[in-house]
Formats: structure tokens, C-alpha cells, sequence
């Protein structure tokens, strides 16, 4: 992240009169953008995951819920139905954010 931010790029950014707000602004958060997106792709990973499992133990609603009261009842279609829609938001969502990488973040992955 803000800690591989290239020393040249630094540099020359000093070397051209820029400030502290324009260093961070231009030069590092550019930097470290591709590692933060990474790090949001891979939290809402996890907190999709915790919420779902944590709605298949102790929620009264929700798609957990749902799953899990449907298991309950033997109704498949139901059980099968939330699980394609659990994935499918999770997919969107992954997706969604890869997109938004690669526009905020063009050159992400090349070194100069």
C-alpha cells in the first residue's frame, strides 16, 4: 500500500515543487489505491460470508434464515433457490468491484 509507494516517484514529485497535499493526492493514494480496493473486495468477501452464517444460526429473517428454516421443512427448491440468490449477490458484488478496480485503477499491475 502507502509503504510501496515508489521512492523515484516521491522524488520526483518533490523535485517538482509539490507539497505534502499534492504528494498524497498524486502520488500516494494512486499508489496504494490497488491494495485498498483489493483489501474492500476482500472484507466484503468475508462480511457477506459472516452475515449469511450468522443468519443461518440466530436471525429470524433474511436469506440465512430462509435457507435454513426451509432445510428445516425439507424444501429443496427454497433451500436451492436462497442459495442461488446468496451467490448470485455475492458474485454482483464481486464483480462490481473488480469493474470499479479496473476503472479507478488502469495501471494496476504495471511497473515503471
Amino acid at each position: 500500500g502507502v509503504r510501496n509507494t515508489q521512492q523515484v516517484r516521491l522524488r520526483a514529485a518533490r523535485s517538482l515543487g509539490a507539497n505534502r497535499w499534492q504528494l498524497l493526492r498524486w502520488v500516494i493514494l494512486p499508489g496504494a489505491l490497488p491494495e485498498i480496493l483489493t483489501g474492500l473486495r476482500i472484507g466484503l468477501g468475508v462480511g457477506w460470508s459472516t452475515l449469511v452464517a450468522a443468519e443461518l444460526i440466530a436471525a429470524t429473517r433474511g436469506l440465512g434464515f430462509m435457507v435454513q428454516s426451509a432445510g428445516e421443512f425439507l424444501a429443496t427448491d427454497v433451500v436451492l433457490a436462497g442459495i442461488a440468490v446468496i451467490a448470485f449477490i455475492a458474485f454482483s458484488l464481486e464483480l462490481g468491484l473488480r469493474a470499479l478496480q479496473r476503472r479507478l485503477t488502469p495501471w494496476s499491475g504495471e511497473q515503471s
